[in-house]
């Protein structure tokens, strides 16, 4: 009798731990890739969406073949899969940029991957290496650029550090006067 009753209970704990420790069927491999891959693409388009800022600073970027000093030339092309996004290409380098706001108003665009960065002034542009400090174009002109860069020429803008006139500088100050006094 205590033979088959030990020989029951054994039944009976070796049912219970495999019941505890039943292995439940786990995800595949690929399915656990696809989940994968999926979370990454979500996050990649959430960091890829511009701001409407950023995109109002795209629409205002020279694209196109823009030749630069040096014998250097950078081109500038619109990704049309995604909006706000450039690929600029100098000799054999390629990178992929999309703008940032700047406080100066300057059209910047930036690969921070790669550490590049286009700056896009009224009269020039340049594309730098931020990792290495080195500016990789510079002098680039559009057709655009060129018309603003002949006119600074011909009347260059007053320096803040020119002296002013005379006679500016007494209406000045008697503007400053009379702003005080009242």
């Amino acid at each position: 009798m205590k033979i088959q009753l030990a020989a029951f209970l054994l039944i009976v704990a070796a049912q219970f731990v495999s019941a505890q420790t039943a292995v439940k069927p786990s995800k595949s491999r690929q399915e656990l890739k696809s989940q994968a891959n999926q979370m990454a693409a979500g996050v990649r388009a959430a960091e890829a969406a511009l701001s409407p800022a950023e995109l109002d600073i795209a629409r205002r970027v020279q694209v196109g073949r823009l030749p630069c000093e040096l014998g250097t030339s950078v081109t500038l092309a619109a990704d049309p899969r995604a909006p706000g996004y450039f690929d600029v290409t100098v000799r054999n380098l390629k990178f992929r940029m999309f703008p940032v706001e700047t406080t100066t108003g300057a059209i910047r665009l930036e690969d921070r991957k790669a550490g590049a960065l286009w700056l896009q002034l009224a009269n020039k542009s340049m594309l730098m290496n931020q990792k290495l400090g080195q500016r990789l174009a510079d002098g680039c002109v559009s057709a655009d650029q060129a018309v603003v860069a002949e006119s600074l020429n011909r009347n260059p803008a007053p320096s803040v550090l020119d002296a002013q006139p005379a006679n500016a500088a007494a209406t000045a100050a008697s503007q400053a006067v009379g702003s005080t006094a009242k």
